[in-house]
C-alpha cells in the first residue's frame, strides 16, 4: 500500500461576515457635522423630544456618485435609525439644509404612510406635505436643493 504524502493546503484568513450595519460608518460626528446635535435640537424644538432611542448616522460612502438622482437620507422606522448621505458632510452645505433633510427624515417617524392597491404605499402623503411646508427652512431649503442638486450627480 503506498503511503500518502500528506499535502499542505493554504487556508484563507477566514473574515467574518459583518451584519450590514457593522459596514457603516454608525458615527453621528463627520467633519463638518454632529447628526447627533442636529437631531436633538429638532426633537426638542419639533418633536417635543417624543422621538426616543432614534440612532442618527452617516450613511456609508459609494464609489460612484449617482447620474439621476440623489437620495439626502433615509429612515428605517423598524430599526429607529436615520442615516443621512455621508456627501451632506461637507463645508459648502448650509446647516440650515443639512438640518431641513433631518427633520424631513424625522417627520416620517410620526406622519403615517398611506396603504394604495397592490401592495404600494404612499410616503409623502398630504399631512406629510403640510407638515413639511411648515418647516421655517422649507423654501429656502427646497430652492437650495434645486440649484445644487449637480454637485452631488455626475
Amino acid at each position: 500500500m503506498a503511503k500518502r504524502k500528506k499535502t499542505k493546503t493554504k487556508r484563507k484568513l477566514a473574515h467574518p461576515k459583518l451584519p450590514m450595519q457593522g459596514q457603516l460608518n454608525l458615527r453621528d460626528e463627520g467633519t463638518h457635522f454632529n447628526l447627533r446635535l442636529i437631531f436633538d435640537d429638532l426633537n426638542q424644538r419639533y418633536f417635543r423630544g417624543r422621538l426616543r432611542g432614534y440612532k442618527v448616522m452617516w450613511g456609508r460612502r459609494r464609489k460612484h456618485r449617482p447620474r439621476e438622482y440623489f437620495i439626502f437620507g433615509t429612515i428605517q422606522e423598524e430599526d429607529r435609525v436615520i442615516r443621512i448621505n455621508p456627501a451632506l458632510d461637507q463645508a459648502f452645505v448650509p446647516p440650515w439644509f443639512l438640518r431641513y433633510v433631518v427633520y424631513h427624515e424625522m417627520l416620517h417617524s410620526v406622519v403615517p404612510e398611506e396603504a394604495l392597491p397592490e401592495g404600494r404605499r404612499r410616503v409623502h402623503t398630504e399631512e406629510f406635505n403640510r407638515r413639511e411646508r411648515e418647516y421655517p427652512s422649507y423654501r429656502r431649503a427646497r430652492r437650495w436643493e434645486e440649484e445644487n442638486l449637480s454637485r452631488f450627480l455626475r
